[in-house]
C-alpha cells in the first residue's frame, strides 16, 4: 500500500491510498493534479536522522575511501520538511546549493534500543527524499547546522509505500530538468536498513513519524532558481519539487 496525506477542498487533512486511479479515500477519488488536493508530507516526523555517506561512490567523491565502522549520524529538523509539489527556497547569499537523492525509513511507532533482528517491526513504510545542501555553510562548521537544517531543505513524499512495495534491489533516480543526475539501487547501500534502525534506536527514541534518511550516491549538484528536481525510487513514486528563492 501506498499511503498519502492530503487536504481537499475543504482544507481537511485526509489520508488515503495513493493508486493508479488517483488518491482514494473514504469512498471518494481524488485526482492529485486537481488544484483542490495539496498533497502534503507522507509524515509529520519530530525528527529526522540521516546519514552521511550512505553509499562508497558519494563517499569517495568526498575524499573518504574508508568504510565507516558504524554510520555516521546527522540531523534535520521538523522546519526543513517540505511535500511533494511545494516549493525549495534556495536560503538567501549562498551560491553552493545541492540535491542529493534519498530514501527515507518512516518509523510506525515509538522505539528505542532495536536489534537488528527486529528492526523491520518498527518501519512503517518507505518515502523519496531530497537532502538539500547549503555547501557554503557546511563547509564552515562542523555541526552543519546552517548547512542541512534551513527552512525547506528536506522534500519529502509522496507517500510512504509499505517494505512489500519496495524491491530489495530498487533503483534510486534523481533527475534534474529531466536529465539523471543520480542513480544507484538499495544493493550498494553500505549499510542495510536494519542496520541503520538498530545503530539510530541505541542511544535515540524514535517516534512514529520519525525519518531515517539513508544517504545519497555519487553525483550531488548544484540548484538553481527555475530548477525542476524529480527523486524516483521504485515502489515510491516519483517526488517532484520546483527551486525558488526568497
Amino acid at each position: 500500500m501506498r499511503t498519502v496525506r492530503f487536504t481537499d477542498s475543504t482544507g481537511y487533512a485526509r489520508r488515503g491510498e495513493w493508486t493508479d486511479d488517483g488518491i482514494v479515500a473514504n469512498g471518494t477519488t481524488y485526482d492529485p493534479e486537481d488544484a483542490d488536493v495539496d498533497v502534503l508530507p507522507p509524515s509529520e516526523p519530530t525528527k529526522i536522522v540521516c546519514q552521511a555517506g550512505g553509499y562508497m561512490d558519494h563517499r569517495e567523491e568526498s575524499g573518504l575511501s574508508d568504510r565507516p565502522e558504524r554510520p555516521e549520524l546527522f540531523l534535520k529538523t521538523p522546519n526543513c520538511v517540505v511535500a511533494h509539489g511545494d516549493a525549495i527556497e534556495l536560503p538567501p547569499g549562498r551560491d553552493s546549493v545541492e540535491f542529493e537523492a534519498e530514501f527515507g525509513v518512516v518509523i510506525g511507532e515509538q522505539c528505542r534500543a532495536v536489534a537488528e533482528e527486529d528492526a523491520m517491526d518498527v518501519v512503517a513504510g518507505y518515502t523519496c527524499v531530497n537532502d538539500v545542501s547549503n555547501r557554503d555553510d557546511q563547509e564552515r562548521e562542523r555541526n552543519w547546522v546552517r548547512g542541512k537544517a534551513f527552512d525547506a531543505s528536506l522534500p519529502m513524499g509522496p507517500v510512504v509505500a509499505t517494505p512489500d512495495e519496495v524491491p530489495e534491489n530498487a533503483t534510486l533516480t534523481l533527475r534534474l530538468n529531466g536529465e539523471t543526475k543520480q542513480e544507484t539501487t538499495r544493493e550498494h547501500m553500505i549499510f542495510s536498513v536494519p542496520e541503520l534502525v538498530a545503530s539510530v534506536t541505541e542511544l535515540i527514541t524514535l517516534e512514529p513519524g520519525d525519518v531515517i534518511a539513508t544517504g545519497t550516491p555519487f553525483g550531488p549538484d548544484e540548484l538553481r532558481e527555475g530548477d525542476t528536481v524529480e527523486v524516483e525510487f521504485d515502489g515510491v513514486g516519483v517526488l517532484e519539487n520546483r527551486v525558488t528563492t526568497r
